[in-house]
């Protein structure tokens, strides 16, 4: 077969996503910034709250970026899922590109039927707040963060 049906993210799904962890964000006032980009990597929607640091703009969209293109939530391992340690964690986002990966928790793929149609990425907060309002925009949505979960 030489063409395929796809899957993709919304708008008004995108906007769901980000109510969701802005709202987490403002009950427990924190000021973060989040990004949802689609499969390819390319932004949707990216915001940040009022008292936002300007850095947690380009932390989000790599979280984004990276749980989209490797299909899995951001963590301290490697694409394989193999535990690195810092000198290879640093290696592997030099060699992928310091906007391309990253170690840090607060990233999400967002899965539909088993196909990825995107990343979120939070930062901002700490990394388990981070990590909590990623998960729940994804689950906002219906979506899944795991591609054998549907």
């Amino acid at each position: 077969m030489y063409v395929a049906q796809a899957r993709r993210l919304t708008l008004a799904g995108a906007r769901e996503m980000m109510r969701t962890a802005i709202g987490l964000a403002e009950a427990e006032h924190i000021a973060i910034a989040v990004a949802i980009v689609d499969a390819g990597g390319h932004a949707v929607l990216v915001e940040r709250m009022d008292g936002g640091r300007f850095h947690t703009v380009h932390s989000s969209t790599t979280k984004a970026v990276c749980a989209a293109s490797n299909k899995r939530p951001t963590t301290s391992k490697g694409a394989q899922a193999q535990a690195l340690d810092t000198a290879h964690a640093i290696g592997l986002a030099l060699a992928a590109g310091p906007e391309r990966w990253t170690a840090m928790e607060g990233g999400y793929p967002i899965i539909v039927e088993g196909e990825c149609i995107g990343g979120i990425g939070v930062s901002g907060g700490n990394w388990e707040f981070d990590d909590r309002a990623a998960r729940a925009a994804v689950e906002a949505i219906g979506a899944s963060y795991e591609i054998d979960k549907q």
